[in-house]
């Protein structure tokens, strides 16, 4: 079946010059369905469909097909069931991570799609929808024949004309912040902390103090690598009632499109504004490797649905809202692994759904981010949107090996690890390639911020921001 399959993707190009041709011609058929009744096409169709689409696709019967849109490579076949573009956590041999040992779909996408577009921008340039799992093992040849499928992805729905006085009231300090870079080039710094394992928030409240004067926000993570702690919802609320400017992560490995509309708002509700939409790990690296995954959304279409809450005042179902919530949505991005020419693509529907920051993975390799940026300033997305790279430390070249040989998508070069190997003190040369790196990116043009990054290290990132003079440190502000 593989071996149907990467030829399928070789000959991309041929398979969808047949199936524009098909499309075209399938609508003849609808007398024929009409005199069999639409439920008995389809019970002769779907089971043929499946063998045939199975044998050449692997496909899974999602009852969407996109397959003219992805390279003639089923996303279906990805571990996260990601319909816009690839996970950040792709494995550097190309693995996928959450199947090690099947290569990510998305790097057969890119690759059909480069056949049928020698040279140009992928194909699958607009976002694909949500799946609707009703349509879970129906046909779409027939659904090609009756011409009931959308012809076009859902556009992206459109902000107010005027937005109410006390939404603009409630701008969020990291929205003001996003604003100045615009603007003025004020450089963005946030810094990320794992919510506690317990419920007092005092030691949470204590950690983000440290950041005092030092940070436009504090990133509040979600389940990060699949583990559990205080939800990201609930900790960012408690920062929020401190006076402490929170990023909410909401991830969609762990809840369907009803559970995270829910949650977003009920964040809203308690003072939340900046939200960052990201798809999740996967949980066998986790502490809960026997959970089971939901992967409902994806993040763009995670983003699509929140910015219909805010911008249009209604859930995902069209029904209405009683108040739109005040949100400032943000996405991440990996530009530091395959497939490289993906990346850049998958950002821009981020951004079209509602994005207007970006954080990234860290950035050990300046030359992949350089780029990247050049990339991304040729389509004009640093304008749009505030790119965020992040920055971290750890505390040995031992250390920084397990996280680029475990941690999916996380590239680091061999220099940076030998160079900290080498040193007298490890922990402080990292230190010293962490702010190095700080200096070089303020040089590229489009990077409007950093995003500081250590398990547990607060003291560490703290001193990093005032090593590299990103901001100067208060009288409260506590640095190691």
């Amino acid at each position: 079946m593989k071996l149907l399959r990467d030829w399928s993707v070789r000959r991309a190009r041929m398979l969808w010059q047949l199936y524009r041709r098909v499309c075209a011609w399938a609508p003849r058929l609808q007398p024929v369905v009409r005199g069999l009744g639409e439920e008995r096409a389809q019970g002769l169709l779907a089971p043929l469909e499946r063998q045939l689409k199975g044998a050449f696709f692997d496909c899974r019967m999602c009852g969407d097909c996109r397959l003219s849109s992805t390279g003639m490579a089923c996303p279906m076949n990805c571990g996260k069931q990601m319909r816009n573009g690839p996970c950040g956590g792709v494995r550097a041999d190309g693995g996928c991570e959450v199947h090690p040992g099947m290569r990510c779909v998305w790097l057969d996408a890119t690759e059909g799609d480069l056949r049928i577009a020698p040279g140009h921008t992928p194909t699958w340039t607009q976002r694909v929808p949500a799946l609707d799992w009703r349509l879970q093992g129906r046909s779409t040849w027939l659904q090609a024949i009756t011409v009931s499928r959308r012809a076009a992805p859902e556009p992206a729905p459109a902000a107010p004309a005027a937005p109410a006085p006390a939404a603009q009231e409630a701008v969020s300090a990291l929205e003001r912040a996003c604003r100045a870079w615009h603007a003025q080039r004020r450089f963005i710094v946030t810094v990320e902390i794992a919510p506690p394992d317990s419920p007092d928030p005092r030691p949470l409240i204590e950690r983000a103090r440290r950041f005092h004067g030092l940070v436009d926000a504090i990133n509040i993570t979600d389940g990060a690598g699949a583990n559990c702690h205080m939800s990201s919802v609930a900790a960012a609320s408690v920062l929020t009632a401190a006076g402490i400017e929170p990023v909410c992560q909401v991830g969609c490995r762990d809840r369907n499109r009803i559970a995270v509309q829910g949650d977003v708002l009920g964040a809203a509700a308690l003072g939340v504004r900046n939200v960052l939409c990201l798809t999740g790990d996967d949980v066998s690296q986790g502490d809960h490797p026997q959970a089971k995954p939901v992967f409902d959304l994806d993040a763009v279409n995670l983003l699509h649905i929140l910015r219909g809450m805010r911008d249009e005042a209604r859930y995902a179902s069209g029904r209405p809202l009683e108040q739109a919530p005040r949100l400032f949505l943000g996405a991440t991005a990996n530009p530091f692994v395959a497939p490289f020419a993906e990346r850049v693509a998958n950002l821009e529907r981020k951004i079209d759904a509602g994005a207007r920051f970006i954080q990234t993975q860290f950035c050990f390799d300046l030359g992949l981010l350089e780029d990247f940026m050049r990339a991304v300033r040729a389509r004009g997305l640093h304008e749009r949107a505030a790119v965020i790279v992040g920055v971290g430390t750890l505390p040995s070249a031992k250390a920084l090996r397990w996280m680029a040989d475990h941690v999916p998508g996380v590239r680091v070069p061999e220099a940076v690890t030998d160079r900290i190997a080498a040193a007298a003190d490890p922990r402080a040369e990292g230190v010293r390639v962490a702010v190095e790196t700080i200096h070089a990116l303020r040089r590229i043009e489009g990077v409007a911020g950093v995003h500081l990054m250590g398990h547990r290290n607060e003291s560490t990132l703290a001193r990093i921001i005032v090593d590299a003079g990103l901001r100067t440190p208060s009288v409260e502000t506590e640095i190691a």
